[in-house]
């Protein structure tokens, strides 16, 4: 094996050579792709480009047959075969992720940032949300990646991020410090609410965990390497967000909106609370399962939490 290795060292010499040679062993390996990249090329042009520290928008043809230094082969090498072997998703091997064309900190404490939240995000939540909000809540925080952006787009808001996991707080400090928005966004562990006081506010964005156990059970194993306290949720993928809708309403303004991702178990949701008026924005970019309820709809629905 390694000398295998070090005569593939000798053969692969340019940075195109490289991107082929990582996707050719990703589609042997059969991989699993979707935290950043949908293909194998795709992936290892990322890895190849991070190794060597140029954007991947510079992959000119010039660029691409550009020979590397032998110090090079090897660490693109090493992480190629890391990738293989350990089955991370892209952005921990980078720690690097892009969300609402922000990119973020991201390591094995939290989610890769994925939410199709990202869309309503760039349409301010229009229609639902009525003004521009005060006080926002990024709840199930992980990276951050939905309250910061919340924070660029909203620059007038005060912007709350919480998480249960002492672990992602960490990460999600880091990126309010990366993206220099300490004066406007707090970083809090809390159980749900239990840590944010009198707190109320405009919007609440949840991405909270939703997989239910029979999913869970065939994940791939890409998605099995993210913390397993952010994707599972009970047998059938709602422990939490029952919760969520039983409390949501004590620590919304008036006209203030829930907005909530289930992804697939938006169907058993809506199967536990026939009556509750769900509205399921269409997602153009992609995605499935993000619910808004707004706080009087969540008021009038407390005997469907409340059995």
């Amino acid at each position: 094996m390694i000398e295998k290795r070090e005569s593939s060292l000798h053969e692969l010499c340019t940075l195109l050579d490289y991107v082929r040679w990582g996707a050719s062993r990703f589609n042997a390996a059969e991989l699993w792709f979707g935290h950043g990249t949908d293909n194998a090329w795709d992936e290892s042009l990322q890895l190849v480009m991070h190794v060597l520290r140029l954007p991947v928008e510079q992959t000119k043809p010039e660029v691409l047959q550009a020979r590397l230094t032998m110090d090079e082969r090897r660490e693109i090498m090493a992480l190629l075969e890391k990738r293989i072997n350990e089955r991370l998703p892209l952005p921990y091997l980078t720690n690097t992720a892009w969300f609402c064309d922000m990119p973020f900190y991201v390591d094995r404490r939290v989610l890769v940032p994925r939410s199709p939240i990202g869309e309503l995000i760039r349409h301010r939540f229009r229609p639902w949300l009525k003004g521009e909000p005060l006080a926002v809540l990024d709840l199930c925080c992980g990276s951050g990646c939905i309250g910061i952006a919340c924070a660029e787009i909203y620059p007038d808001a005060q912007v709350d991020v919480s998480d249960i996991s002492a672990e992602a707080i960490e990460v999600a400090q880091i990126n309010i410090d990366r993206h220099h928005l300490n004066e406007r966004v707090r970083a809090v562990q809390s159980d749900l609410f239990t840590n944010l006081g009198d707190c109320s506010y405009d919007l609440i964005v949840s991405n909270p965990p939703y997989v239910n156990a029979a999913d869970l059970a065939q994940m791939p194993a890409e998605y099995l390497a993210e913390p397993d306290i952010a994707l599972a949720s009970g047998e059938d993928g709602l422990e939490f967000t029952r919760r969520l809708l039983r409390e949501a309403a004590s620590y919304l303004q008036p006209e203030g909106i829930l907005v909530c991702e289930v992804g697939n178990s938006w169907e058993t949701l809506k199967e536990v609370y026939p009556r509750v008026p769900f509205v399921w924005p269409q997602l153009e970019e992609g995605g499935q399962g993000v619910f808004v309820l707004s706080r009087e709809e969540l008021l009038a629905c407390e005997p469907f939490f409340n059995p």
